[in-house]
């Protein structure tokens, strides 16, 4: 379970992302980018996304790189939309949406790289293809469903209440 300087910098920053965006799911039921600690996921998730670019287990560009790239996209036009678009109703939807749909994805190679590493010596799972992270994943999916709608349904009734 050799991790490199970067790889090491890269997984401190990410878990410190990840605990700050659950810690705003169960206060907020979302990730909030107004509060520190959705700041922290935004920033962390920006670092961490950036600095798996530079890592590669199996050599060269993968789909985990494209998995980064393309949660740099998900945060940048959620950050966008908290900053630029406070008054749009309809911007909350998606941003609410682009941070969880980023987290979920931030899941993936996380759970792919954690079962294939500890615990050290006798890790959970052999590879990627192993059922027991194909198991935790589609979990993760329902969970990211269920979430989603339980996030457009209160920022509904947020929308409602402004509105009034």
């Amino acid at each position: 379970m050799e991790l490199s300087n970067l790889g090491i910098f890269h997984t401190i920053v990410g878990v410190a992302a990840i605990l700050a965006a659950v810690l705003d799911f169960i206060r907020y039921g979302k990730i909030n980018l107004n509060a520190v600690s959705g700041k922290i996921y935004f920033y962390g998730t920006i670092v961490t996304s950036l600095t798996s670019l530079g890592i590669s287990k199996h050599g060269g560009f993968n789909p985990g790189h494209v998995f980064s790239i393309f949660i740099i996209f998900l945060v940048l036009g959620a950050y966008f939309l908290n900053s630029k678009r406070k008054g749009s109703a309809r911007a909350r939807y998606f941003e609410n949406f682009w941070l969880s749909f980023s987290f979920f994805l931030s899941l993936v190679p996380t759970v792919n790289e954690t079962f294939t590493r500890i615990p050290v010596g006798h890790p959970l799972a052999k590879d990627i293809k192993d059922p027991v992270i194909g198991n935790t994943l589609l979990i993760l999916l329902l969970f990211f469903v269920a979430g989603s709608i339980f996030q457009f349904r209160k920022q509904k009734i947020s929308n409602k209440t402004a509105r009034m």
